[in-house]
């Protein structure tokens, strides 16, 4: 999903460069969604990862 955002993030760099305002905006918002997708994946894996099992 970070791949995604990257991606998303260059799209909108480079429409930006070239001036195309409408095209780098939406590419712009769909890379920081993502982002804050991936964020909240990857804090929730941490929080996971970190609780210890219960004891069998």
């Amino acid at each position: 999903m970070l791949h995604w955002a990257l991606i998303f993030l260059v799209v909108a760099i480079v429409a930006g460069i070239f001036g195309f305002r409408g095209l780098a905006g939406t590419s712009a918002q769909i890379a920081k969604i993502l982002f804050v997708i991936f964020l909240i994946l990857f804090l929730i894996s941490l929080v996971i990862g970190y609780v210890p099992a219960a004891p069998v």
